[in-house]
C-alpha cells in the first residue's frame, strides 16, 4: 500500500491562500516545506491526485510528488515545495496580464483569453528553461515541449482543471525562470462520481450513457481563440499543441505507449481500500484505457 503520511496536529502555522479548501504549509523534521491539501469528503480529491502523481512518475513527467495523508481525521495529500528556498511560483495569469490588456486574473472558469497559443507563445517568450531537475529527452527539450506533455497527461486522465492557476513558472533566487513541474490534478479519473453512476456507466447498454461518450466529454480550460463560445476537450487541447510542437507530441505519445496496463493496476492496488472503492477503481482503469487509445491514434496524423 502507498504510505499514508500523518500531518502533526499543530502543523498549519501557514494557510495556503489559493482555492477553497483547506490548505496550509509545515515543515517536516528535516526543515522540508510541505502542502497540505484537504480533501472534501468523499470526494475522491486524495486517490486521484496520488494517482495522477504516479501516472506522471510512469510518464517520466515533471511533477509534484503526492502523498496520501492524515490530518487531525481529514484526509488529504501532501506534496513537498518545488520551489527553491528564495524563489517564487508565477502563476500563469500573472504571465498572461503581462501579455494581454485587461486579461481577467480574478476569474478562474470560461476565461476566453486563455487559449492554448497565447499560453505556448508566452511560456516561449520568456526563454524559461525545463523544470529544475528534470533530464530532457529527444524531442523534448524546451519548456513548451515539456508543457505538451502536461497537455497529454490532462488528456490522459480527463483532468479539466488547467486553469490559469495551475500552472506556471518557477524564478529562482538567481533570476532564473524554470517551468514549473505539473500539479493540482485533483480533478480527474471521475473521481467526483457516484458509484452507482459509474456503474451505471460500465455495464449500460445505452451509448449515450457508455464510457465512450463519457470520457469525451471531458473540458480542458484553454480556448482555441478569445471569440470561442467553448473550451477545447483535453484531446482537442493536446491535439492543437501537436500541430504547434509534433515531434514534442509525438515523444510524449511513445512514453505513453511503454505504459502497460499491469501498470495501471498497480498503482490502484496500492491505494488504501478505504480512500477509494472497487467500481471507482475499474472506473478510472477504463478511462485511461480509453483515453490512451484516443491519444496513440494522434500519433499518426501528427505532421
Amino acid at each position: 500500500m502507498f504510505r499514508v503520511v500523518t500531518v502533526p496536529d499543530y502543523a498549519a502555522f501557514l494557510p495556503e491562500q489559493l482555492g477553497t479548501k483547506r490548505k496550509f504549509w509545515f515543515q517536516n523534521d528535516a526543515f522540508v516545506d510541505f502542502l497540505f491539501k484537504e480533501g472534501l469528503p468523499d470526494s475522491g480529491e486524495d486517490w486521484s491526485e496520488k494517482v495522477a502523481s504516479e501516472l506522471c512518475n510512469l510518464l517520466d513527467l515533471p511533477h509534484a510528488a503526492y502523498d496520501l495523508a492524515i490530518w487531525q481525521g481529514r484526509r488529504g495529500v501532501v506534496c513537498p515545495s518545488f520551489v527553491p528556498p528564495g524563489g517564487r511560483l508565477v502563476h500563469g495569469n500573472e504571465l498572461l496580464e503581462r501579455w494581454v490588456s485587461h486579461y481577467p486574473i480574478t476569474q478562474f472558469r470560461r476565461v476566453r483569453q486563455h487559449t492554448l497559443r497565447l499560453v505556448l507563445t508566452a511560456i516561449g517568450n520568456t526563454q524559461a528553461k525545463i523544470p529544475i531537475g528534470w533530464v530532457p529527452f529527444t524531442s523534448v527539450d524546451t519548456a513548451v515541449d515539456v508543457f505538451v506533455g502536461y497537455l497529454m497527461l490532462d488528456a490522459w486522465i480527463a483532468n479539466q482543471d488547467r486553469h490559469h492557476e495551475n500552472w506556471g513558472l518557477v524564478v529562482s533566487s538567481e533570476a532564473t525562470t524554470h517551468l514549473a513541474p505539473s500539479y493540482d490534478h485533483a480533478s480527474c479519473l471521475g473521481r467526483n462520481e457516484t458509484d452507482a453512476n459509474r456503474m451505471d456507466r460500465l455495464t449500460t447498454q445505452d451509448i449515450r450513457r457508455s464510457m465512450q461518450r463519457y470520457v469525451e466529454r471531458a473540458t480542458s480550460a484553454f480556448y482555441l481563440s478569445p471569440s470561442s463560445k467553448k473550451p477545447m476537450s483535453t484531446v482537442d487541447a493536446f491535439r492543437e499543441a501537436g500541430k504547434i510542437r509534433p515531434a514534442a507530441a509525438k515523444a510524449w505519445i511513445e512514453r505513453l505507449e511503454h505504459v502497460s496496463v499491469r501498470d495501471l493496476e498497480l498503482i490502484f492496488v496500492n491505494i488504501p481500500p478505504d480512500r477509494i472503492s472497487a467500481v471507482a477503481k475499474s472506473f478510472a482503469l477504463k478511462m485511461l484505457e480509453l483515453n490512451g487509445q484516443r491519444l496513440r491514434a494522434l500519433k499518426e496524423v501528427l505532421a
